[in-house]
């Protein structure tokens, strides 16, 4: 019966076969290196501008470090770097697995009681409009000063998003296709798992690719505020002693880690789409 279901439904998902084409295949492979080609050499232009500046306008580093002594930085004091990424990029994880699993659970919840939905949705949407900044100090008098508090607060600014795609992925399935499993006589979790889910995970990953850069804001957030290790606490400590060539280094491997991280989420989506789609190809 499960078998039936995911054959006819996984059909349906994927679209009728197309037999694949050179020129297509051309196509494609030359999109896929634009869409790398063109972002960086955005990324490096900009880092030219910015050298320029500094070094035509004499701009002293406690102002404006440039890109090469922040590069330079980086790699004499990789290690120190790496000892504060570390802590940072690990809550950050923790946070987001957590934040996901709750926002997905809530659309669950939401997607299938009416009189859920009516009562959680208004008060998510609530909780949201609640600057989080000013609740931050909060967390750390009610979970204390360690790893506990930064989780927590990443886990609350990071869940929505993942709640709201994911209930819209849910509520996005095609009509006809749920006719079809009941008359099959499918079991609701039959229908979740060959049809809801795999149809909701775009809308799902969506979700999850702002949750995972809200999770870092968190973190960081959290660092701020208390920390004795972590990205945030040395960029807050650097600019204490007017360190700025220590902060931007800091930034700069915090980009790194937050790209690392979003390509993660993003090889998720990929192997997700192609264990649950009919055609890998």
């Amino acid at each position: 019966m499960a078998g039936a279901i995911g054959t006819e439904t996984g059909a349906m998902l994927a679209g009728p076969g197309q037999t694949p084409r050179l020129g297509a295949g051309l196509g494609s492979g030359l999109l896929g290196v634009r869409a790398v080609l063109l972002p960086v050499a955005l990324a490096v232009a900009a880092l030219a501008a910015w050298q320029a500046v500094v070094v035509i306008g004499n701009i002293p580093p406690v102002i404006l470090p440039s890109p090469v002594s922040t590069l330079r930085y980086i790699v004499e004091h990789w290690d120190i770097l790496l000892t504060h990424a570390i802590p940072t990029t690990l809550e950050s994880a923790i946070g987001f697995v957590l934040a996901t699993l709750l926002g997905i659970l809530l659309a669950i919840v939401i997607t299938y009681s009416t009189l859920a939905r009516e009562a959680l949705y208004p008060n998510l949407v609530f909780f949201q409009l609640i600057p989080k900044i000013a609740l931050a100090p909060l967390f750390i008098i009610w979970l204390g000063i360690g790893m506990q508090s930064r989780v927590a607060f990443a886990v609350f600014i990071a869940f929505f998003p993942v709640v709201i795609a994911t209930s819209a992925g849910f509520a996005s399935v095609d009509r006809g296709m749920l006719r079809l499993c009941r008359s099959l006589t499918a079991s609701e979790w039959q229908v979740f798992t060959h049809v809801r889910f795999p149809a909701a995970l775009p809308h799902i990953f969506s979700g999850m690719k702002v949750a995972i850069t809200l999770a870092i804001i968190g973190v960081i957030i959290g660092e701020f505020i208390t920390a004795q290790a972590g990205l945030g606490y040395l960029i807050i400590f650097a600019t204490a002693r007017a360190d700025t060539e220590v902060s931007m280094a800091a930034i700069v491997v915090l980009c790194v880690c937050g790209l690392l991280l979003y390509g993660l989420v993003a090889l998720g989506e990929i192997a997700a789409n192609r264990i649950f789609s009919a055609d890998p190809a």
